[in-house]
């Protein structure tokens, strides 16, 4: 799957944790995670999450990774 996004988005990854929240991850950025009680407030809440990531790696003075992830599937073998 292409996913096509501009310069100022990250692809985000959501999923639904056993309590019922939804679960919101940057892939290009580890450990940028974040959750929200709705898809609206994982949202919101991950992108503030990306912004003070971002922000602390520019204090540290380390490269900002970029976005490349490409996202695809495989059969399963059974």
């Amino acid at each position: 799957m292409t996913v096509h996004k501009t310069n100022n988005e990250r692809i985000v990854f959501l999923y639904p944790d056993e309590d019922g929240y939804i679960i919101a991850e940057v892939p290009s950025l580890p450990g940028c995670i974040s959750q929200g009680e709705t898809r609206q407030e994982a949202l919101q809440n991950i992108q503030e999450a990306i912004a003070l990531h971002l922000e602390v790696l520019q204090e540290r003075g380390e490269l900002i990774p970029e976005d490349n992830i490409e996202i695809t599937s495989v059969p399963v073998l059974i």
